[in-house]
């Protein structure tokens, strides 16, 4: 992964945000210092900028989606994929396709990053972990959106028989999201055996 080598905390310290975006946004409707300011002003630790509803590619979460006439929102309250406003992705998450940290925020969440795993799938259903309080700390600019253009980047380059095609990448990002998951998960049940008495 290119964030887990060349973004380490130590080498990122200077700045106060980091940026790691997907190559395949459009930021004609972006600029950077206001949307900053938005982030200070509402204290978020982990955001993002709305994804426009008028062009590109519809996003997979709709908490994700710009609010029109909204500066920010934290939550999807009412959106028909949300059956719990409490819990992720219905508030608390942003997606891995264009988040941006703050400089504690990256440092956990560059702990996080799995080299093995190029698709990042499902880190971003993580990302709370980074955080006090999710549902405070991490949020949706709509002030400044971005388009997805969804184009694919890990098919079609290369040599066929190493990256395959559209099926072939699918299906290892599925089998990404089941090991990133099972890591967290024998993780949890790991510190959840250890004695209070080895955490220190």
């Amino acid at each position: 992964w290119f964030a887990k080598r060349f973004l380490h905390p130590s080498i990122v310290a200077p700045y106060d945000y980091v940026f790691v975006w997907d190559e395949d946004l459009g930021v004609d409707n972006f600029a950077a210092e206001p949307y900053l300011d938005i982030v200070r002003r509402h204290g978020l630790e982990i955001s993002q900028p709305g994804l426009d509803m008028t062009e590109g590619s519809a996003p997979m979460y709709d908490i994700t989606a710009r609010k029109n006439g909204s500066e920010m929102h934290k939550t999807d309250a009412g959106g028909e994929h949300c059956w719990d406003v409490h819990k992720r992705p219905c508030s608390g998450f942003v997606e891995m396709m264009a988040p941006v940290f703050s400089r504690d925020a990256w440092r956990c969440v560059w702990h996080m990053i799995q080299n093995d795993l190029v698709h990042g799938w499902p880190i971003d259903s993580y990302f709370w972990r980074c955080v006090d309080d999710p549902e405070e700390q991490i949020g949706v600019v709509d002030a400044q959106y971005v388009v997805h253009h969804a184009v694919p980047t890990l098919q079609g380059e290369g040599d066929k028989e190493k990256t395959g095609g559209r099926f072939e990448v699918r299906a290892r990002q599925f089998e990404e999201l089941e090991a990133f998951n099972s890591r967290f998960a024998n993780a949890d049940k790991e510190l959840a055996n250890r004695s209070p008495s080895t955490l220190n």
